[in-house]
């Protein structure tokens, strides 16, 4: 049962937002507290996610790629936003504030800080992003995903927690699941998240047909593909003698990462973050158009412990992408190495980590 005054916690637009803001309102009500999340309309947009929590919508907006024409309507916008919350906040008197970036969790943020609150921001990418570089001089404590954090200025370091981020139960079962790098068959998980990566249907398909005969008859195949890119998707692996699983969406992906022997994928924050934690080894190929290339980082933090093999998207081509397979799945050792070094970067008590921080935040105050 869940009493007393609630920890708030300010997320919304993406699932990499969404997802550690979720798991740790699950930590926070687990042991005991009161949970309202406060979010933009496209927070409520994913199934699943704060059922049973208190919500409540504020307005939001960011510049995208409109740049400074954009900014007075932003304002207004985020101002509108900062006078809900502080409204709600009144009403509420939160515990603790906890904003998890982007520009949905900037108007509680505000609100929280104009009126006092206990403050945390957590960064779940391997670069601070532009709304927590802004509210990181002002709040408490500043929690990261990343034992090294791009733009995170020397003179936060005192503030600054390393938790980890997030990642939801089933993850965490997906590392009890025993990794077999001599198995008799070799599964390849192929996935783009919740909207798909074309490139990836364009490039894997054709990379896993130059593969050595003997390697690819041992080879089978869960590929996550758009509506659009599915029935050619099918062909081509249809055409190198693999029957595939192709989908656009997986009900329970942690249970097809906790699968598979390699999985070739874009290095979001929460992707990077479950495959560490299951133990998977991955070839992750970093968005280039995402904020500050901050995907690269996410990428390396786990590359340099022998977890991935990243390719930049210019030279992800089925040569390099073949050459990235026949490394880990011709070599049963070198697999076994790269599962081991990827499981070491996981912190599968990121939520445990992250909720003591809070209390401990709450309760300073």
């Amino acid at each position: 049962m869940t009493a007393g005054r609630p920890f708030v916690l300010a997320a919304g637009g993406t699932g990499g937002h969404m997802v550690p803001a979720h798991v740790l309102a699950t930590e926070l009500r687990a042991r005991g507290h009161a949970v309202h999340l406060v979010t933009d309309a496209r927070g409520l947009r994913f199934p699943g996610l704060f059922e049973g929590f208190p919500r409540t919508v504020v307005d939001a907006a960011s510049t995208g790629r409109s740049g400074m024409l954009a900014l007075p309507k932003v304002a207004a916008s985020i101002w509108r936003g900062r006078g809900t919350a502080r409204r709600l906040f009144a009403d509420i008197r939160p515990r603790a504030v906890v904003g998890f970036g982007g520009y949905p969790a900037l108007p509680g943020l505000l609100a929280a800080l104009s009126m006092k609150l206990p403050t945390v921001i957590h960064e779940q990418n391997a670069v601070l992003g532009r709304v927590n570089r802004f509210l990181a001089p002002r709040v408490d404590r500043i929690a990261t995903s990343y034992a090294k954090v791009r733009r995170l200025a020397a003179g936060w370091a005192g503030k600054t927690v390393l938790t980890g981020n997030p990642v939801r139960p089933e993850v965490i079962a997906a590392r009890a699941v025993p990794f077999l790098a001599d198995a008799p068959r070799l599964r390849l998980l192929v996935t783009g998240g919740s909207q798909g990566a074309s490139i990836l249907s364009q490039v894997v398909p054709a990379a896993v047909a130059a593969l050595p005969d003997a390697l690819r008859a041992r080879l089978d195949v869960v590929h996550q593909a758009r509506d659009e890119d599915a029935a050619a998707v099918t062909a081509a692996y249809r055409a190198a003698g693999i029957e595939p699983t192709v989908a656009a969406y997986f009900v329970d992906l942690p249970a097809e990462i906790a699968a598979s022997h390699v999985v070739v994928a874009r290095a979001g924050a929460s992707t990077v973050a479950e495959l560490a934690v299951a133990g998977r080894p991955s070839i992750l190929v970093p968005l280039p158009i995402a904020t500050d290339d901050h995907q690269t980082d996410n990428a390396r933090a786990i590359a340099d412990l022998g977890g991935a093999q990243v390719i930049a998207q210019p030279a992800f081509t089925p040569a390099a992408v073949s050459a990235a397979l026949v490394t880990w799945l011709g070599d049963p050792v070198a697999l076994a190495r790269a599962a081991a070094g990827a499981r070491l970067a996981g912190r599968p008590d990121a939520a445990s980590a992250l909720a003591d921080l809070v209390i401990a935040v709450a309760e300073a105050a």
